[in-house]
């Protein structure tokens, strides 16, 4: 069964998208693009999709709108080796190859989001995607530019709060609005760049959403959750479990997420000097949201419940700035820089703060692009990043602390026509410091100091017109975050007493990957498979001992190995009048294992998607189905998840094509209304993806 749904699954998503002007030179009249053909800019110098060593994915125009949901995560999760958190409707980080937290780097226009969502599942990224303008999804060399922390993959999100180019109008303004029946969700966003004495362009944004508690396809608590609390309800020891608490009302819930609306504002200004020979740039934006947690529900007497809101609020400072050199020896000299101040408060029922989260992050980066050479084209660099993290109050599992690092990079590729070849380096010192206060004698108080290299090698080989195989190698080296070094308390976001150790090596993965793209007369096609041996993987594992009424999770150290594929492609199967008639699909799958140990925990399944769309000139038709299959290979505190098959449809529809850039989306998701919940979800038995959702969007720009 699992070969068939794989056959028949191995061609992939390729919806419309819309390149801007800045990233290729001329986009089709229908305003669709062959995936292999679009421009990745996540990089100091332009690269064609069909030229990167490894899995890739890109969405921007009408694509990202369609994909639009109110995070990060629930945005990116339908695209190849992606899943996400799903930490309830509000608080969803991408997962990337089964990998998440530490080991990917989310990043806004190629500098860290400054957040505490590394920190726990819970932690809601501090980034709108209603603002985006393009995301990319990266792994392999590149990543290498970013950080250590990247080892997973880089997602950057793009906005134009700091402008790129000068408007051709006399104020420009971008909007877009959704509405979504599942939480009743209303958001609004919309920019304006009004240009200045021809070289300044002034930038003002915002958005605003707010949703009620989710819709949900069946019960709240998944069938072993269930049936745990109803075998223990009614028993004398359920007089034992938190006060108010009845595992059979428990059971029963259905129909809506408790506990999950939430209300969000951003707003923005940026203002930038453009001139032929480079352009300079400063932002400053407001971040501001209250969303509330979904309850982890009482099964078994002892266990406590409770459904804590988060009040976020993050202020934050952007410059960028690039100059063409002109010289003989650099093409251009790039500088990027952000600063934010983060804090976010958990709220207990009655309203007061229960923990307070403070984050203070500075990260700065300057990329030297050096002049071409013939084949030779490269960038160099340096990074420093700088972060100082404190938590206050009952739940405090980490005291407070400090990392500062410095990082030196080079990305170099040589072009011989058919023959492409690729290498990267990465030199990181970090420093790590912990400083509790005396009343708190169970943390670590002093400092790490990691060095690391990490490399990489690969090359590529079109063997036919449209058609590039490539393979890289890689070794990479993370040093351990202050969460892995230093937690010794109550994580209430994961229901566990998580210890640390200060006493952790290096973790080091060694990686190669192969990648096949391919495109043709109305056909394309993109495949990947790679393996990932993991020395000092840091896995957590469950000791069976309780503290302060939580199980207690020790992270520990061992080799690990992952594994997987990702395929997409697409087919134009016949042309009806203005019409093409286009078949597409996905599949991927990542197998995980901490050696001496077992599967890792939070795996995401394999997966399979097919659609079939109308593609025109004004109007565009999709449906689709998605097939996730059930997940039995489980750690020994996770439980397994059932299979779920989802069907979606779609409408986009340009009133007067492209020529005037407004288009409406009208669709229709999880039409059957199924009970899906996502593996890789920490908060997978209790809080179920959204049920039946039908949405509307609607775009301008003029």
């Amino acid at each position: 069964m699992k070969l068939l749904a794989l056959l028949a699954g191995s061609s992939a998503l390729a919806s419309a998208v819309m390149v801007p002007q800045a990233w290729a030179d001329e986009a089709p009249a229908d305003g669709h693009v062959q995936p292999s053909s679009q421009i990745v800019v996540t990089a100091p110098f332009q690269r064609d999709r069909l030229d990167i060593l490894s899995g890739v994915s890109v969405v921007q125009g009408e694509e990202l709108a369609q994909a639009l949901r109110s995070t990060l995560g629930e945005t990116l999760d339908r695209f190849p080796g992606v899943s996400a958190t799903s930490f309830g409707p509000n608080a969803s980080r991408p997962v990337l190859r089964g990998l998440q937290g530490e080991r990917v780097r989310i990043l806004t226009d190629g500098v860290g989001a400054f957040d505490v969502s590394n920190t726990s599942a819970d932690h809601a990224v501090a980034i709108n995607p209603l603002l985006a303008e393009r995301i990319e999804v990266l792994r392999g060399p590149a990543t290498l530019l970013f950080g250590s922390s990247a080892i997973g993959g880089v997602v950057n999100v793009i906005d134009k709060r700091i402008p790129r180019q000068i408007p051709d109008e006399p104020v420009h303004v971008d909007m877009i609005g959704t509405y979504g029946s599942a939480a009743d969700e209303r958001s609004v966003g919309g920019a304006v760049d009004v240009p200045l004495a021809g070289k300044f362009v002034i930038h003002a944004d915002g958005s605003y959403m707010k949703t009620g508690n989710l819709r949900v396809g069946g019960n709240v608590l998944a069938p072993v959750a269930r049936l745990t609390a109803l075998a223990n309800a009614g028993t004398e020891d359920e007089d034992q479990s938190a006060e108010g608490i009845s595992f059979a009302e428990n059971a029963a819930l259905k129909g809506r997420l408790p506990n999950s609306g939430a209300e969000t504002w951003t707003a923005g200004v940026g203002a930038a000097l453009i001139t032929d020979s480079g352009n300079m740039g400063i932002a400053y934006s407001r971040y501001d949201s209250l969303y509330g947690v979904p309850v982890r529900y009482a099964v078994r007497p002892g266990e406590e419940q409770e459904g804590p809101r988060l009040d976020v609020a993050q202020d934050r400072l952007d410059l960028r700035a690039e100059v063409e050199t002109g010289g003989g020896l650099l093409k251009s000299i790039r500088a990027r820089a952000g600063y934010a101040s983060y804090r976010h408060f958990e709220l207990e029922g009655d309203g007061a703060i229960g923990t307070a989260f403070y984050n203070k992050g500075l990260e700065g980066r300057l990329e030297l692009v050096q002049a071409d050479r013939g084949a030779w084209k490269g960038a160099s660099g340096v990074q420093y990043f700088s972060r100082d993290f404190n938590v206050i109050g009952d739940e405090a599992f980490l005291p407070k602390s400090s990392t500062q690092q410095l990082g030196l990079f080079t990305l170099q590729q040589i072009d011989l026509g058919a023959l492409k070849l690729e290498g990267g380096a990465r030199y990181e010192h970090t420093v790590a410091q912990a400083f509790p206060t005396g009343d708190q004698p169970q943390f670590f108080g002093g400092k790490r100091t990691f060095d690391t290299l990490s490399a990489s090698a690969g090359a590529s080989y079109g063997f036919a017109q449209g058609w590039r195989l490539g393979v890289n190698l890689s070794r990479t080296a993370r040093a351990p975050s202050a969460e892995e070094l230093f937690a010794n308390g109550p994580h209430a976001g994961t229901q566990a007493f998580e210890v640390g150790s200060p006493d952790f090596k290096v973790e080091r993965a060694t990686g190669l990957e192969a990648v096949l793209r391919g495109q043709g007369a109305g056909f394309n096609l993109e495949a990947s498979a790679y393996y990932n041996w993991f020395d000092n993987f840091i896995y957590e594992d469950l000791t069976g001992e309780v503290e302060d009424g939580l199980p207690v999770y020790q992270f520990g150290q061992a080799k690990a190995r992952y594994y997987g594929f990702e395929v997409q492609a697409s087919a134009t199967l016949a042309k009806l009048g203005g019409m093409d008639l286009v078949a597409d699909g996905l599949a991927d799958y990542v197998h995980a294992e901490v050696v001496g140990i077992g599967p890792a925990p939070r795996i995401p399944p394999l997966r399979v998607q097919g659609g079939l769309a109308l593609n025109g000139k004004n109007v565009d038709l999709r449906g689709e189905v998605e097939w996730s299959d059930s997940q039995n290979r489980t750690t020994a505190f996770e439980t397994q998840t059932a299979s779920f098959t989802v069907v979606n449809a779609q409408v986009n529809y340009r009133p007067w094509g492209n020529d005037r850039p407004l288009s409406f989306a009208l669709s229709a998701n999880n039409i059957f209304d199924v009970d899906a919940r996502r593996h890789a979800s920490f908060l997978k038995d209790f809080a179920p993806l959204a049920g039946r959702d039908i949405r509307i969007t609607a775009r301008a720009s003029f």
